[in-house]
């Protein structure tokens, strides 16, 4: 969908389809914000075909009740604290019923939803949109009255920015800068919703644009994180809070610089964004805008582990009614990718041969223990068998050149007799290639809410699964803080 502005001007509308069609070489100076601003104010009322709709659907059921599963983790508390000192107002915290400004309620709701392994993301961008988005888009959608509809399409407008903002930039040359496209992707899908359910004119989000590129932040520091407290601060809080407050600003009269995405010396045509196929990339910021959406590419997490290590987790699981788990000698587990950042990982949550045995221990995967720094650390039987678990790269199981990376697992479980057990999967069910169906993650939303009375179950269910229904969204905020 090219915007309007491009249809009226000649020159930009031949430049930027020219950048649609991705041909390499395309001239980099080319507008593309001017198509994003259009595309954000058209989604308002655009026809969303009835696959997208149904995944925004899935994705705001999916991060409203990562955000109740996660209220009682230290990453989601202390935001929720840190935000009810910074602030008084009536807008309510995702997963809680505390309230406070609105810039600080999008901050801790975003938080609160990504305290732990287990909500959203979008693997070919490196982002896990949700939590921020969300989180903004409620806020906002609360203050206004806006409708569930207003909420699901700023969603899908928010997902849209997250999304192709990492991948424009460059995934590695964002790594060359030390910069996170998780943080990236939140500020610019955060303040993309906010626009939307905001009323932003496209001069307004030109604007909300620049501001954007000056909150532009997060280090991959975040990588040694062991709480997952800055974690969350990196992927969600921060990009929640910066984004919206760009569209405050925009929406209050701020002015910024004219073109902030294309103007040369900018933000995204500096170094070291203009470095290798700069064009072809740009060419994914308005390639396909309406008909092509990031939500298609989005995945749902089935186990409350680090994505890379779903597969080896789904295999652990499936061999455990064919083994003896109190006679394990060894487990071998190969995977693609850095095998040894999730053997080694001081996160409970991604270190695989931590949660592997869990697994074994347990006879399950528990959300509580998964994050539990205190068993991780301190428990004796966990670390007798986690000596026991190996974890290596295995080349062969790395996609091939230009295929997407689904990731893989083969796990080998070897008995005290000798007897050995294995299973190689292929993928996890929840990747973009083996999608989770409606009832695949109303499933997973079961197991997470199970403490709560069986009949406020459906009831969260229902109403998160379908807020196109509600003629207020602050409904969703009402249903989650139970």
């Amino acid at each position: 969908m090219i915007g309007r502005r491009e249809v009226m001007t000649g020159g930009a509308a031949a430049g930027v389809l020219l950048l649609a069609s991705g041909a390499r070489g395309a001239d980099v100076s080319t507008p593309v914000g001017a198509a994003l601003a259009d595309y954000i104010v058209d989604g308002r009322t655009a026809p969303l075909p009835d696959a997208v709709r149904e995944l925004a659907r899935l994705h705001i059921l999916d991060t409203i009740v990562s955000a109740m599963a996660c209220r009682d983790l230290e990453p989601s508390r202390l935001a929720r604290s840190f935000a009810r000192t910074q602030g008084t107002g009536a807008s309510t915290i995702l997963g809680s019923s505390e309230r406070t400004s609105l810039s600080e309620a999008a901050f801790a709701g975003a938080m609160s939803a990504n305290a732990a392994e287990i909500n959203d993301f979008i693997p070919s961008a490196f982002v896990h949109p949700g939590p921020a988005v969300l989180a903004v888009a409620l806020a906002v959608a609360q203050q206004n009255g806006a409708s569930g509809e207003r909420v699901l399409r700023a969603i899908v407008t928010g997902y849209e920015l997250a999304g192709r903002l990492p991948k424009a930039l460059g995934l590695a040359q964002l790594a060359s800068a030390g910069m996170s496209s998780h943080a990236i992707g939140s500020l610019f899908g955060s303040a993309a919703a906010a626009a939307s359910l905001l009323d932003l004119v496209p001069d307004q989000i030109g604007h909300m644009f620049a501001y954007c590129a000056e909150e532009a932040a997060g280090s991959m520091q975040w990588l040694l994180d062991v709480e997952h407290i800055e974690k969350s601060y990196v992927f969600a809080g921060r990009g929640a809070r910066a984004g919206l407050n760009a569209a405050l600003m925009a929406k209050a009269g701020w002015r910024g610089t004219r073109g902030a995405l294309d103007a040369p010396g900018g933000w995204m045509r500096s170094a070291p964004f203009d470095a290798g196929d700069a064009a072809g990339r740009r060419a994914t910021l308005v390639a396909g805008l309406g008909t092509r959406f990031e939500l298609s590419g989005g995945a749902f997490k089935r186990y409350p582990v680090g994505g890379p290590t779903q597969p080896a987790i789904a295999g652990m699981l499936a061999l455990l009614p064919k083994i003896d788990r109190t006679a394990v000698a060894s487990v071998r587990i190969e995977m693609p990718g850095r095998a040894d950042a999730f053997r080694d990982a001081q996160m409970p949550a991604l270190n695989l041969r931590y949660t592997s045995a869990l697994v074994l221990l347990d006879g399950r995967l528990d959300f509580v223990h998964v994050q539990s720094r205190e068993r991780f650390l301190n428990d004796v039987a966990v670390h007798t068998l986690m000596d026991r678990i190996e974890v290596i790269h295995d080349p062969a199981q790395e996609p091939k050149v230009g295929e997407p990376r689904e990731e893989s697992a083969r796990v080998t479980i070897t008995q005290t007799n000798g007897s050995r057990k294995e299973i190689f999967v292929p993928r996890v069910l929840g990747y973009p290639s083996h999608p989770m169906t409606r009832l695949d993650v109303e499933q997973k939303a079961v197991a997470l809410l199970s403490p709560r009375p069986p009949a406020l179950v459906v009831e969260i269910v229902d109403r998160a699964g379908h807020p196109d229904r509600l003629t207020r969204a602050d409904l969703l905020l009402a249903i989650a803080s139970h």
